[in-house]
């Protein structure tokens, strides 16, 4: 069941500040707090999404293009429209990184490798 407290809700409510790069009536990008790459933003839906699937099967077609047009709008702030990576994570168990704040939200990152990738991937390989 969706926590409406978590933390990522909380920012979407705007009770808790972030570093925003771009909002719509949908969706919101901000930069990571713990950034693996040199950039790292996550871009989030407003509504009450648990993971991707979740998100894809319930959110209207206008919240699922508002949250893409947030998207391609942080991407092009950011210029890095040609050269990014994005993921998800969905779930307490997932195989390489596990979902932590169970609110829909993209990786998107470009850039070079900070240290604390490597950390963390040194972590799940071990």
């Amino acid at each position: 069941m969706y926590d409406q407290n978590n933390v990522f809700a909380k920012i979407a409510r705007g009770e808790i500040p972030c570093d925003a790069i771009v909002e719509n009536e949908y969706a919101l990008s901000f930069n990571d707090i713990n950034p693996l790459f040199e950039t790292h933003v996550l871009i989030i839906p407003k509504g009450p999404y648990e993971n991707i699937l979740d998100f894809t099967a319930n959110a209207t077609a206008a919240q699922q293009a508002g949250f893409w047009d947030c998207f391609r709008q942080t991407a092009k702030k950011l210029g890095i429209e040609n050269n990014f990576n994005i993921f998800a994570n969905s779930g307490a168990d997932a195989p390489f990184f596990k979902q932590s704040v169970f609110h829909f939200h993209l990786h998107l990152v470009s850039g070079s490798r900070r240290e604390e990738l490597f950390k963390a991937v040194s972590e799940i390989c071990s």
